[in-house]
């Protein structure tokens, strides 16, 4: 299939991932809100574009990756949206993390004009996306997964494609409910070692060889140790997605309190203005209401 790929929200995330793509040789067209961000995608060989229509009109597979629900629906559906200018039977791959919900519904109305749509959240921050080893969790069509699968490939190494629209974000929300949980589990962890005068630092390195090893234990822990809260994923953007986890779990009629307090955790980093730093700063709340610093 043809492969002119434009890429729309040129953030933490989606910046690396642009590059990856046009490294991997595709012909890449790029729009972002500021300027500044184009600048080193034009250096790149990258066209760029005024606005989200006038780029689907030159591409085959458009890409999205902004922040919110909101962001997701103006740029795709908006009066300058991708709607007003993709042909039919391009593809959007919406590589945000949003409301199920939502993304049915953009999904529903792209349905309409001929174009096809797949929801494909990633997890592995900014660190995965620029090695490329994203994982992605699809939900849409498996017949027009099949088709942008080489796409994929491009930008992550464990690509799944869970169910129909939807199903993607969905198996984000678990995603970002287990992290943060097991976040706070490790904070608690590293909490009681230094409260019983035990270098937290060897806790670690002892649970990495077992049962309690994790990625997240291996990054997020060592993060916690030197307190290094430098963004690889903003803590307000983990708690937008809580809020979806929270949302989603309402209409099912379900109780999450493990995701309820973790989202007090993230509540209290923003109430401090701390929404810019890493998640994984949602040990902060824990280390003050216990009165132990991990870091002494």
């Amino acid at each position: 299939m043809s492969c002119r790929i434009g890429y729309i929200g040129l953030g933490l995330m989606g910046r690396p991932i642009a590059f990856n793509l046009i490294k991997a040789g595709y012909e890449v067209s790029v729009y972002a809100r500021r300027e500044a961000a184009l600048t080193p995608f034009i250096e790149a060989g990258a066209t760029t574009y005024s606005s989200p229509r006038e780029l689907a009109r030159h591409c085959d597979i458009i890409i999205t990756n902004v922040s919110a629900s909101g962001d997701v629906e103006d740029v795709i559906l908006g009066a300058d949206g991708v709607i007003e200018g993709a042909a039919r039977r391009t593809i959007v791959i919406d590589m945000s993390t949003i409301s199920p919900d939502v993304t049915r519904g953009i999904a529903a109305q792209l349905d309409e004009k001929g174009i096809d749509m797949l929801d494909a959240p990633v997890s592995g921050g900014t660190a995965g996306a620029e090695a490329g080893t994203l994982s992605i969790m699809v939900g849409g069509k498996g017949e027009v997964f099949a088709r942008v699968l080489p796409v994929l490939q491009r930008i992550g190494t464990n690509i799944v494609h869970v169910g129909d629209h939807g199903a993607g974000q969905i198996a984000k929300a678990c995603n970002q409910l287990v992290v943060a949980q097991t976040m706070a589990a490790i904070g608690e962890a590293f909490i009681l070692a230094r409260a019983a005068g035990v270098d937290p630092a060897k806790v670690r390195e002892a649970l990495l060889g077992g049962f309690a090893g994790s990625k997240i234990l291996e990054a997020h822990g060592q993060r916690m140790l030197a307190e290094d809260y430098r963004p690889g994923f903003k803590a307000r953007l983990h708690q937008k997605d809580m809020a979806i986890v929270l949302d989603t779990a309402h209409q099912l009629g379900l109780k999450l309190p493990g995701s309820e307090q973790v989202s007090r955790y993230l509540d209290a980093l923003l109430d401090a203005d701390l929404g810019e730093i890493d998640s994984a700063a949602l040990v902060k709340p824990l280390e003050n209401a216990n009165r132990v610093k991990i870091k002494p």
